[in-house]
This record gives C-alpha cells, structure tokens and sequence, in this order.
C-alpha cells in the first residue's frame, strides 16, 4: 500500500505548513473519530493569498487553483493534528465558500479543484459530500476557503 506522503510526491504535490488561524480559533479539533478543519483559505505555498473574485477579474480555472491549495492546506491541517495522514479513513464533507460576483454561478466548478485533487491523493477516502455557495468577500480577500470533516482511524 502507498503511503499518503508517497502518493503526494507520485502528484509532483508538496504539503505547506499548517497554516496558523489568523483569530480567535483553533485549526482543527479531533472528537471521537472525527476530526474537524477550520476554513483554509486559497493561500500558496509560498504564503501569498491568491486573492479576488470569480466572475469578475478570476476565471474558472484560476479558482479550481484556489481551491487546489485549500486542499493542500486542508490536508497540511491534517497532518499537523494526526501525525500521520494515513489515519485519514475518508473525508466525508467539505464546505467551499467563493468570491463572487452576483451573477456567477460556477460555484461547484470552482470548488472541483478541492475534490479532484483530494480524490487523487486519497483515493476513494478522498470522496466526499460537499456544498459550494457564492460569497460576497472572505477573509484577507481570497477568492477561495474550504473546510472539511474528516473520518479517522
């Protein structure tokens, strides 16, 4: 069986720090076998925020790459409070939350980036339930935030 790590690295993908809550939050909470991730939002490895709004200055694609490093940050999250993502038995939901404009209404392919990408690392694990609804702005002006319940072992 391929580890996490090893299927990441097979992805030409790299994990950033967990990134830290920027209020009066914690990242994650573990309960039972459940573990909780606060919004990620659309933030690159490097720290720069990939920020405006869908409809208006960003297109489709530039999104799903918004939603690709939530995901990425997602999973960051994940490892910080598991140790080791291979604890994570399935995602079971995500919620993506868009800048956009009022007449934009690609919310769900924005937020494929996320769900792709966690499916490609995860695998069927990575399946899950999910909402994605327009927004008028998010914090630090992102374009893109995502959170996620995952099911642990």
């Amino acid at each position: 069986m391929t580890s996490i790590d090893e299927r990441l690295t097979e992805l030409g993908l790299k994990l950033p720090e967990a990134p830290q809550p920027v209020a009066n939050y914690v990242p994650f909470l573990l309960s039972g076998d459940q573990l909780f991730i606060s919004g990620q939002i659309s933030k690159d490895g490097t720290g720069r925020v990939l920020i405006g709004t869908l409809g208006g200055a960003l297109s489709v694609e530039q999104g799903q790459e918004a939603a690709r490093h939530c995901a990425l940050n997602l999973l960051a999250q994940a490892k910080a409070a598991l140790g080791d993502l291979n604890r994570v038995a399935q995602v079971l939901r995500l919620t993506g939350f868009v800048a956009s404009t009022p007449d934009f209404t690609d919310q769900p392919k924005v937020i494929n980036g996320a769900s792709d990408l966690l499916v490609s690392v995860l695998g069927d694990a990575g399946r899950h339930t999910r909402s994605a609804v327009g927004v008028a702005s998010l914090p630090l002006n992102a374009c893109v935030e995502i959170d996620a319940i995952f099911k642990i072992r």
